[in-house]
């Protein structure tokens, strides 16, 4: 049986909104490059710029606004400076640190492939499991998601990722929650010092 959430009948994401600095480069990379389809643009009132959406399958979508004055991105801060496995991928509380596209296990390897050809600067792929570092050296039945990021013209961190296995099992769900005391340079407050 299938668990349901009985506080509020929430059906996955109905989209995610990010913004980005160049729209007709941003339509060609997520319907050039990744095929998705556009469904819907709107122009905002007043010269405020944009708000695209692209369906990303599944009854989800993905939004992009555009502002003319929005500030540039600050790598390292609202968003990584590049990709797990291959350098620093921390951002700051608040920002969106990246989007995970499902995509089914049989082709994986293929669409990682794909990219490639497109000229896509891709991670080395990651296989998760529940050792130490959270990223088995091959692949072995503890393996619970396969995945590997790239990103988009505006170093939006995306990650292709395949589940292996149903989640919510034993063992699945172990660890104490950290606060924000338990951060680095951080004062009672959560801020950091």
């Amino acid at each position: 049986m299938e668990w349901r959430n009985e506080e509020f009948d929430i059906g996955g994401v109905n989209h995610l909104a990010l913004v980005c600095s160049d729209m007709k480069r941003t339509v060609e990379f997520y319907t050039q490059v990744l095929g998705m389809r556009l469904i819907k643009t709107i122009n905002l009132g007043l010269g405020a710029g944009q708000h695209f959406f692209f369906d990303m399958g599944g009854g989800n979508a993905l939004a992009f606004f555009w502002f003319p004055d929005a500030p540039d991105a600050v790598p390292g801060v609202s968003a990584p400076v590049t990709v797990p496995g291959i350098g620093e991928w921390t951002s700051a509380v608040g920002s969106m640190n990246h989007v995970a596209f499902n995509v089914p296990e049989e082709r994986f390897l293929e669409y990682r492939a794909k990219l490639k050809a497109k000229g896509v600067r891709v991670s080395p792929i990651l296989d998760h499991d529940d050792s130490e570092f959270g990223v088995a050296r091959e692949l072995h039945p503890g393996v619970f998601v396969r995945s590997f990021y790239f990103q988009d013209p505006d170093g939006i961190l995306l990650e292709f990722a395949c589940w292996r296995r149903v989640m919510g099992q034993p063992g699945d769900v172990r660890h104490e929650p950290k606060t924000s005391a338990d951060r680095t340079g951080a004062d009672r407050t959560g801020a950091r010092a």
